[in-house]
């Protein structure tokens, strides 16, 4: 049994639900830094598991190697001591990924790529005995991560991010990535029992991921991944593990509601939610969000709101005084919204339990959760 080494990477913010994940598929976690989470795996298997089923993880990575790294020449000969041959064959395409450096002495990023890419071949011309190396097989992407002058080295197993699910063939003018939007829901402790409204659904994203969590669809079941074409042990694990994950999908009742203003918006949404497979488990409709109403109890609204960066601080004023008045009149209701706009709290007429700071797209945002009346001890109406 060969243990290997992954690192999941995802947005700031996210790694105590990233790190839940991962426990729960069964992985140790090793330590857990800014936008890593550091786990290991029984063998390859376990590079197919974390692709497929994590929601909240934007890659994972293979570790294979790390070393101190102060200067270009420790760099290059700290490169050539590991065993890429391992990895890569001598046709494989080893593209240089990505080069980060914080707090080191090696700062060019240009330059560090170079000589990654020149100690690598090296490697592989020397230890595959090959004159020429024609790149022209699967793709192996590396990745080197320099910080404090110590440089850990990756192939990168997801290829393009895990955000990208293959459901959502176009987004909106603001689209949520799919990784923040599975994060609100599993933050919202929402069950399949409760009625989920998105009241500014959009292009459907935060819904759709709500009922692929509640049927237990993996979220990377309808595509593919750089690391299933590196061996056939990796093409075969990923097709054992598909397999599985279509049998582990379940039927559960569902009282999911999408709605927006926006009639675009909305057929957008029922052709996303239709690729993703739960066409018949969200009910879409054209409507105002001051118009929204529920006899329901004991639901919740999870909405990823305007920040007031195109649409204007009046208009958005406008928008979280209808939210706040549509949620007061729910009754049992709980609402989670993520938010950029500095005045929400005061725009929609409530205080907040608590909030927690999360990044969509590289902007600084909030998700602000309340909760039913009795529960909301510290909120006001």
């Amino acid at each position: 049994m060969n243990t290997i080494s992954l690192c999941a990477v995802c947005s700031f913010g996210l790694e105590s639900i990233l790190k839940r994940e991962i426990i729960r598929l069964g992985f140790p976690v090793k330590k857990v830094e800014n936008g890593k989470v550091y786990y290991s795996g029984d063998d390859i298997h376990a590079v197919a598991l974390s692709n497929l089923y994590l929601r909240t993880a934007d890659r994972v990575f293979l570790k294979i190697g790390e070393f101190d790294a102060d200067s270009f020449d420790s760099l290059y000969e700290g490169i050539l001591q590991i065993p890429f041959e391992e990895y890569v064959p001598a046709d494989g395409r080893f593209d240089i990924y990505k080069i980060n450096s914080v707090r080191s002495k090696l700062y060019s990023k240009s330059d560090c790529q170079a000589i990654v890419k020149k100690a690598v071949a090296q490697r592989l011309q020397k230890m595959h005995r090959v004159r020429l190396l024609p790149e022209t097989g699967a793709a192996y992407p590396i990745a080197v991560h320099i910080a404090n002058d110590h440089a850990e080295v990756f192939l990168n197993t997801s290829g393009a991010g895990l955000n990208r699910r293959g459901y959502r063939q176009a987004g909106n003018e603001a689209p949520l990535k799919e990784t923040l939007a599975a994060a609100m829901v599993l933050l919202s402790n929402y069950r399949a029992e409760k009625t989920l409204a998105d009241v500014m659904c959009g292009s459907g994203t935060i819904l759709i991921e709500a009922a692929m969590i509640m049927k237990n669809i993996a979220p990377g079941i309808r595509r593919n991944f750089a690391s299933e074409y590196w061996s056939p042990q990796y093409t075969e694990s990923y097709v054992q593990c598909r397999e599985a994950a279509h049998k582990a999908v379940k039927e559960v009742p569902l009282r999911i509601l999408g709605s927006d203003i926006d009639y675009f918006s909305i057929k957008q949404a029922k052709e996303n939610a239709h690729l993703a497979g739960v066409e018949n488990d969200i009910a879409f409709q054209k409507l105002d969000l001051k118009d929204f109403s529920s006899k329901k109890k004991c639901g919740v609204i999870i909405s990823n709101a305007p920040y007031g960066m195109r649409t204007g601080g009046s208009q958005v004023q406008t928008i979280y005084e209808n939210l706040g008045r549509i949620y007061r009149n729910l009754n049992e209701w709980s609402a989670f919204i993520l938010s950029g706009y500095d005045h929400f709290e005061n725009a929609f007429g409530q205080k907040c339990v608590k909030n927690r700071k999360l990044y969509n797209g590289g902007i600084k945002t909030y998700l602000y959760s309340y909760y039913p009346q009795k529960e909301n001890i510290h909120g006001h109406s």
